[in-house]
Protein backbone atom coordinates (compact mmCIF):
# COMPACT_ATOMS: atom_id res chain seq x y z
CA UNK A 1 0.00 0.00 0.00
CA UNK A 2 2.51 2.45 0.76
CA UNK A 3 4.21 1.50 -2.27
CA UNK A 4 0.99 2.33 -4.22
CA UNK A 5 0.67 5.31 -2.34
CA UNK A 6 3.91 6.90 -3.55
CA UNK A 7 3.36 6.24 -6.83
CA UNK A 8 0.82 7.75 -7.17
CA UNK A 9 1.77 10.72 -5.20
CA UNK A 10 5.11 10.79 -8.04
CA UNK A 11 2.23 10.84 -10.71
CA UNK A 12 0.02 13.41 -9.26
CA UNK A 13 2.77 15.44 -8.84
CA UNK A 14 4.30 15.26 -12.35
CA UNK A 15 0.70 15.75 -13.79
CA UNK A 16 0.73 19.22 -11.59
CA UNK A 17 4.19 19.59 -12.92
CA UNK A 18 3.01 19.31 -16.94
CA UNK A 19 0.24 21.35 -16.40
CA UNK A 20 1.50 23.97 -14.68
CA UNK A 21 4.94 23.98 -17.13
CA UNK A 22 2.43 24.03 -20.31
CA UNK A 23 0.30 26.90 -19.19
CA UNK A 24 3.53 28.93 -18.69
CA UNK A 25 4.79 27.96 -21.96
CA UNK A 26 1.63 28.68 -23.47
CA UNK A 27 1.77 32.46 -22.21
CA UNK A 28 5.33 33.10 -22.90
CA UNK A 29 4.83 31.35 -26.28
CA UNK A 30 1.65 33.67 -26.93
CA UNK A 31 3.11 37.11 -25.65
CA UNK A 32 6.40 36.45 -27.80
CA UNK A 33 4.67 35.25 -31.05
CA UNK A 34 2.26 38.69 -30.70
CA UNK A 35 5.14 41.36 -30.27
CA UNK A 36 5.27 43.15 -33.74
CA UNK A 37 2.84 41.48 -35.78
CA UNK A 38 -0.05 42.79 -37.39
CA UNK A 39 -2.98 41.48 -38.99
CA UNK A 40 -6.30 42.20 -40.87
CA UNK A 41 -9.97 42.64 -39.16
CA UNK A 42 -12.89 43.40 -40.97
CA UNK A 43 -15.81 45.41 -39.99
CA UNK A 44 -19.02 43.98 -42.03
CA UNK A 45 -21.93 46.66 -41.63
CA UNK A 46 -25.33 45.05 -42.07
CA UNK A 47 -28.28 47.39 -42.52
CA UNK A 48 -31.23 46.51 -41.07
CA UNK A 49 -35.17 48.08 -39.73
CA UNK A 50 -35.99 46.46 -36.98
CA UNK A 51 -35.57 43.10 -37.34
CA UNK A 52 -36.09 43.19 -41.07
CA UNK A 53 -33.14 43.18 -43.59
CA UNK A 54 -32.84 46.29 -45.48
CA UNK A 55 -34.04 46.30 -48.90
CA UNK A 56 -34.44 49.37 -51.36
CA UNK A 57 -37.79 50.36 -52.16
CA UNK A 58 -39.80 48.42 -49.42
CA UNK A 59 -42.11 50.42 -47.53
CA UNK A 60 -41.32 50.58 -43.65
CA UNK A 61 -43.77 51.57 -40.52
CA UNK A 62 -42.59 54.09 -38.01
CA UNK A 63 -44.26 54.57 -34.75
CA UNK A 64 -46.65 57.01 -35.52
CA UNK A 65 -48.04 54.90 -38.50
CA UNK A 66 -46.14 57.26 -41.17
CA UNK A 67 -44.20 55.01 -43.54
CA UNK A 68 -41.37 55.45 -46.07
CA UNK A 69 -38.99 54.02 -48.60
CA UNK A 70 -35.43 54.62 -49.21
CA UNK A 71 -33.40 54.29 -52.54
CA UNK A 72 -30.01 56.18 -51.01
CA UNK A 73 -28.59 54.79 -47.79
CA UNK A 74 -25.03 55.97 -46.99
CA UNK A 75 -23.29 57.23 -43.65
CA UNK A 76 -19.65 58.09 -43.03
CA UNK A 77 -17.22 56.23 -40.20
CA UNK A 78 -14.55 57.86 -39.24
CA UNK A 79 -11.61 57.54 -36.41
CA UNK A 80 -11.80 53.90 -36.02
CA UNK A 81 -10.10 52.48 -32.78
CA UNK A 82 -9.67 49.51 -31.15
CA UNK A 83 -9.00 48.12 -27.11
CA UNK A 84 -7.75 45.14 -25.96
CA UNK A 85 -8.50 42.76 -22.40
CA UNK A 86 -5.70 44.71 -21.65
CA UNK A 87 -6.68 47.87 -22.02
CA UNK A 88 -4.26 49.12 -24.81
CA UNK A 89 -6.09 50.75 -27.32
CA UNK A 90 -5.01 50.28 -31.01
CA UNK A 91 -6.06 53.07 -33.66
CA UNK A 92 -6.05 52.93 -37.36
CA UNK A 93 -3.73 55.70 -38.61
CA UNK A 94 -5.18 58.89 -39.25
CA UNK A 95 -4.98 59.75 -42.96
CA UNK A 96 -7.23 56.41 -43.97
CA UNK A 97 -9.28 56.17 -40.86
CA UNK A 98 -12.65 57.55 -42.69
CA UNK A 99 -14.68 55.48 -44.54
CA UNK A 100 -17.99 55.49 -46.62
CA UNK A 101 -20.39 53.09 -45.90
CA UNK A 102 -22.72 52.81 -48.62
CA UNK A 103 -25.70 49.95 -49.04
CA UNK A 104 -25.22 49.92 -52.70
CA UNK A 105 -21.82 48.49 -52.33
CA UNK A 106 -23.70 45.62 -50.48
CA UNK A 107 -23.13 41.32 -51.06
CA UNK A 108 -26.01 39.51 -51.94
CA UNK A 109 -26.59 39.47 -48.16
CA UNK A 110 -26.81 43.47 -48.04
CA UNK A 111 -23.13 43.58 -45.95
CA UNK A 112 -20.50 45.94 -46.87
CA UNK A 113 -17.36 45.19 -46.02
CA UNK A 114 -14.48 47.72 -44.41
CA UNK A 115 -11.26 45.93 -44.30
CA UNK A 116 -8.48 46.96 -41.85
CA UNK A 117 -4.76 46.35 -42.71
CA UNK A 118 -1.46 46.14 -40.59
CA UNK A 119 -3.91 46.12 -37.29
CA UNK A 120 -1.82 45.12 -34.05
CA UNK A 121 -1.89 41.32 -33.06
CA UNK A 122 -4.08 41.53 -29.83
CA UNK A 123 -7.78 40.09 -28.64
CA UNK A 124 -9.74 42.92 -28.82
CA UNK A 125 -12.72 43.52 -26.56
CA UNK A 126 -14.64 46.30 -27.99
CA UNK A 127 -14.65 48.88 -31.09
CA UNK A 128 -15.06 52.53 -31.11
CA UNK A 129 -15.73 54.84 -34.15
CA UNK A 130 -17.44 58.24 -35.02
CA UNK A 131 -20.46 58.72 -37.06
CA UNK A 132 -18.86 61.55 -39.69
CA UNK A 133 -16.38 63.70 -39.77
CA UNK A 134 -14.43 65.30 -36.24
CA UNK A 135 -14.09 69.30 -36.30
CA UNK A 136 -10.10 68.62 -35.95
CA UNK A 137 -10.64 66.87 -39.52
CA UNK A 138 -12.51 69.03 -40.63
CA UNK A 139 -10.18 72.07 -39.21
CA UNK A 140 -7.32 71.22 -41.95
CA UNK A 141 -8.57 72.44 -44.54
CA UNK A 142 -10.02 71.25 -48.22
CA UNK A 143 -6.27 70.49 -48.90
CA UNK A 144 -6.07 68.44 -45.48
CA UNK A 145 -8.51 66.14 -46.18
CA UNK A 146 -6.38 63.97 -49.02
CA UNK A 147 -8.26 61.27 -51.26
CA UNK A 148 -11.31 61.63 -49.29
CA UNK A 149 -12.75 64.31 -50.27
CA UNK A 150 -12.91 63.56 -53.95
CA UNK A 151 -14.81 60.56 -52.45
CA UNK A 152 -17.10 62.19 -50.45
CA UNK A 153 -17.61 64.72 -53.56
CA UNK A 154 -18.19 61.78 -55.99
CA UNK A 155 -20.30 60.15 -53.33
CA UNK A 156 -23.00 63.12 -53.05
CA UNK A 157 -21.98 63.15 -49.33
CA UNK A 158 -20.93 66.91 -49.26
CA UNK A 159 -22.74 70.18 -49.46
CA UNK A 160 -19.47 72.52 -50.46
CA UNK A 161 -16.64 72.96 -48.32
CA UNK A 162 -17.91 75.97 -46.39
CA UNK A 163 -21.01 73.75 -44.82
CA UNK A 164 -19.10 71.10 -44.80
CA UNK A 165 -19.55 66.78 -45.08
CA UNK A 166 -22.93 65.06 -45.31
CA UNK A 167 -22.54 62.47 -42.16
CA UNK A 168 -25.44 60.67 -43.48
CA UNK A 169 -27.66 60.64 -46.69
CA UNK A 170 -31.34 58.90 -46.38
CA UNK A 171 -33.15 59.82 -49.91
CA UNK A 172 -36.71 58.54 -50.32
CA UNK A 173 -40.28 58.88 -50.03
CA UNK A 174 -42.62 59.13 -47.32
CA UNK A 175 -46.34 58.63 -46.25
CA UNK A 176 -48.93 59.97 -43.92
CA UNK A 177 -52.39 60.46 -43.55
CA UNK A 178 -52.35 63.48 -45.53
CA UNK A 179 -49.54 62.86 -48.30
CA UNK A 180 -48.56 60.04 -49.95
CA UNK A 181 -44.91 59.66 -51.37
CA UNK A 182 -44.10 62.97 -50.10
CA UNK A 183 -39.93 63.63 -50.74
CA UNK A 184 -37.90 62.40 -47.66
CA UNK A 185 -34.10 63.76 -47.65
CA UNK A 186 -31.75 63.24 -44.35
CA UNK A 187 -28.51 64.77 -45.01
CA UNK A 188 -27.43 65.67 -41.37
CA UNK A 189 -23.71 66.67 -40.86
CA UNK A 190 -22.06 69.20 -38.82
CA UNK A 191 -22.43 73.13 -40.79
CA UNK A 192 -19.15 74.12 -40.51
CA UNK A 193 -17.74 74.73 -37.09
CA UNK A 194 -20.27 76.37 -35.66
CA UNK A 195 -22.87 73.43 -35.27
CA UNK A 196 -20.76 70.08 -34.35
CA UNK A 197 -23.17 66.87 -34.59
CA UNK A 198 -20.21 64.41 -34.58
CA UNK A 199 -20.63 61.53 -32.52
CA UNK A 200 -18.46 58.63 -31.28
CA UNK A 201 -20.15 55.32 -30.34
CA UNK A 202 -18.33 52.11 -28.59
CA UNK A 203 -19.35 48.50 -29.06
CA UNK A 204 -18.71 45.86 -26.66
CA UNK A 205 -17.43 42.72 -28.70
CA UNK A 206 -19.46 39.74 -27.58
CA UNK A 207 -16.50 37.42 -28.20
CA UNK A 208 -12.61 38.86 -28.56
CA UNK A 209 -11.55 39.55 -31.88
CA UNK A 210 -8.57 37.90 -32.35
CA UNK A 211 -6.24 39.49 -35.03
CA UNK A 212 -3.11 37.56 -36.36
CA UNK A 213 -1.33 37.22 -39.05
CA UNK A 214 -2.82 34.39 -39.99
CA UNK A 215 -6.39 35.10 -38.68
CA UNK A 216 -8.54 37.73 -39.86
CA UNK A 217 -11.59 38.14 -37.48
CA UNK A 218 -14.77 39.55 -38.88
CA UNK A 219 -16.92 42.06 -36.53
CA UNK A 220 -20.37 42.33 -37.76
CA UNK A 221 -22.34 45.26 -36.78
CA UNK A 222 -25.90 45.62 -37.06
CA UNK A 223 -27.17 49.09 -38.00
CA UNK A 224 -30.88 49.45 -37.17
CA UNK A 225 -31.97 52.38 -39.66
CA UNK A 226 -35.61 52.52 -37.92
CA UNK A 227 -33.42 54.37 -34.90
CA UNK A 228 -33.04 57.36 -36.70
CA UNK A 229 -36.44 58.20 -37.10
CA UNK A 230 -37.46 56.11 -33.65
CA UNK A 231 -34.60 56.41 -31.46
CA UNK A 232 -33.39 58.29 -28.58
CA UNK A 233 -36.05 60.41 -29.66
CA UNK A 234 -39.03 59.69 -32.11
CA UNK A 235 -39.79 62.33 -34.96
CA UNK A 236 -42.55 63.33 -37.48
CA UNK A 237 -41.67 63.75 -40.82
CA UNK A 238 -44.69 65.98 -40.65
CA UNK A 239 -42.88 68.57 -38.16
CA UNK A 240 -39.77 69.24 -39.91
CA UNK A 241 -37.98 65.87 -40.08
CA UNK A 242 -38.75 64.94 -43.41
CA UNK A 243 -35.85 67.85 -44.83
CA UNK A 244 -32.93 67.46 -42.39
CA UNK A 245 -30.42 69.36 -43.74
CA UNK A 246 -28.38 72.31 -41.71
CA UNK A 247 -30.99 73.39 -38.98
CA UNK A 248 -29.65 73.58 -35.56
CA UNK A 249 -32.75 72.06 -34.29
CA UNK A 250 -33.44 69.08 -36.63
CA UNK A 251 -29.77 67.81 -37.28
CA UNK A 252 -28.27 67.45 -33.16
CA UNK A 253 -31.85 65.37 -32.94
CA UNK A 254 -30.59 62.88 -35.96
CA UNK A 255 -26.77 62.79 -34.55
CA UNK A 256 -27.82 60.97 -31.36
CA UNK A 257 -30.76 58.74 -32.92
CA UNK A 258 -27.45 57.42 -35.72
CA UNK A 259 -25.17 57.46 -32.10
CA UNK A 260 -27.36 54.65 -30.53
CA UNK A 261 -28.24 52.74 -33.89
CA UNK A 262 -25.55 50.35 -34.24
CA UNK A 263 -24.72 46.81 -32.13
CA UNK A 264 -22.10 44.14 -32.67
CA UNK A 265 -24.31 40.79 -33.50
CA UNK A 266 -21.18 38.19 -33.61
CA UNK A 267 -17.50 37.96 -33.97
CA UNK A 268 -16.13 35.63 -36.08
CA UNK A 269 -12.54 34.13 -36.13
CA UNK A 270 -11.02 32.34 -38.80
Amino acid sequence: MKILKFTFALLSCATLFTACSSDDDTTATTEEDLAGQTGDLVLKFDNGVGDQDFIFGTEYSKSNNETYKLETVKYIISNVRFTDEDGNVFEYPTDDNIFIVNEEDGNNAGEIFITLDDVDAADYVSVTYGIGVDQERYQLGAEGQGEFLEEASEEGMMWNWSTGYRFVRLDGTYTDATVTDEALNIHMGSVGTSLDNYRETTLLLPNSARVREDSTPEVHIKADLAKIFDGVTSVNFADGYAQVHTSTETTPVIADNMQAMFSVDHVHND
